[in-house]
């Protein structure tokens, strides 16, 4: 019989053993919060150590609302010839780059929808010219979906695709789209987006190219524990196998909790009056925690401040994760299903930072740090 006590007790030897998906399934549903948030802790002094916790000054762009998929939990997408659709010019993602190179900023992280309007070689003049203008600026960009999308447009395998972007500039695919990599839950959500191998297989690629990648994990459809460690162990899995076959693997582990005030999928459950849709804040701290314990082959794990405000990611610092997020600068992707702050300052993070007791310190893309700041309270202005 498993137990939760014993199983977090493993965790605290000098090399504690992998978790089983059942072993993680029990401290995820029975541990005290407290004791799990302690066990993560130290897993996470072990995997980065030190008292560092790092941000990144970037801008999210979304280059297009124009997509075919129609998930249920999207508010930002329109169809191909709705009057609300848009594609942005380069001169317009071009400008916004501006302004972020101006607040210093290293990254942009790039993504829309699947429009199939858009030839392989819009994408491929938009990264030239980009990468030609803005030097300095890491192009992180698409998610896995897009570049099937591009994929079948062009005639190209998914492959190829990422390589021709990554001759024409492009840094990094970041890990947009997972949501959940578990195929019956996958389907009733997303049921164009492809299964989950698909997602990992094209994630796989990027990475043997040399291209950064992040993974990321979207819950609180109505699915159980067991889905949400699943997810987890395929990701642990293709690390595994990414760092074996000595190519560079996920940077980091992001997730966050389905928002559902605009969006096809929120008002189903309301209709229908449903319960376990969402997280609260003490669902998404064990959800944090577990990552941490779980997935021993990622470095890095985020606190999301958009879906859960800075006040819960500060407590998340506590429980696992040793990154805060970025600025963004914008977001219209998750601000559309219902969060309202889509931005943040550099002096928000910075104290969010040093109020839960570490140091701030930014980073790039690649989780190189740029700058470190040993400041009071009091020295930081908001």
């Amino acid at each position: 019989m498993l137990d939760w006590q014993g199983i977090l007790e493993t965790q605290l030897q000098r090399e504690p053993p992998e978790l089983s998906i059942e072993e993680a399934v029990e401290i995820y549903s029975n541990a005290q919060l407290n004791e799990l948030m302690f066990v993560a802790m130290q897993r996470r002094r072990s995997q980065v150590p030190g008292n560092l916790v790092t941000y990144l000054i970037d801008r999210n762009i979304n280059y297009t609302n124009v997509c075919t998929i129609n998930c249920h939990f999207c508010s930002f997408y329109r169809s191909p010839g709705h009057n609300e659709s848009y594609t942005q010019t380069v001169d317009q993602i071009s400008q916004r780059i501006d302004e972020l190179e101006s607040l210093g900023g290293t990254r942009i992280l790039m993504q829309g929808g699947v429009n199939p309007s858009l030839p392989i070689e819009w994408y491929i003049e938009l990264l030239e010219e980009l990468s030609q203008r803005h030097p300095n600026i890491s192009l992180d960009c698409f998610s896995p979906i897009e570049i099937e999308g591009i994929s079948e447009v062009s005639g190209l395998s998914t492959l190829e695709v990422l390589s021709k972007f990554r001759d024409s500039g492009m840094h990094g695919l970041p890990g947009g789209g997972a949501e959940m990599l578990v195929d019956n839950v996958r389907s009733g959500i997303s049921p164009r987006k492809g299964s989950s191998e698909n997602w990992l297989r094209v994630m796989s690629e990027a990475q043997s190219l040399g291209l950064t990648t992040s993974a990321t994990n979207v819950f609180g459809f109505g699915e159980n524990y067991y889905d949400r460690v699943e997810h987890m162990s395929k990701i642990r899995s293709l690390q595994e196998k990414t760092i074996s076959d000595g190519n560079p693997g996920f940077t980091s582990f992001i997730s966050w909790p389905v928002m559902l005030e605009n969006n096809a999928f929120g008002k189903i459950g309301r209709r229908r009056n449903s319960t376990g849709l969402g997280a609260g804040a003490v669902e998404y701290l064990r959800h944090v925690a577990v990552s941490r314990i779980f997935m021993n082959n990622i470095p890095h794990i985020q606190a999301s401040w958009p879906t859960m405000g800075l006040e819960v990611a500060q407590i998340a610092l506590s429980a696992g994760a040793d990154d805060i997020g970025s600025t963004m600068m914008e977001e219209n992707v998750v601000s559309a299903s219902g969060t309202t702050k889509t931005m943040a300052s550099v002096a928000e993070l910075k104290n969010t930072i040093l109020e839960s007791g570490f140091v701030p310190a930014q980073r790039d893309s690649d989780y190189n740090i740029l700058q470190v700041f040993e400041v009071a309270l009091s020295e930081l202005e908001i």
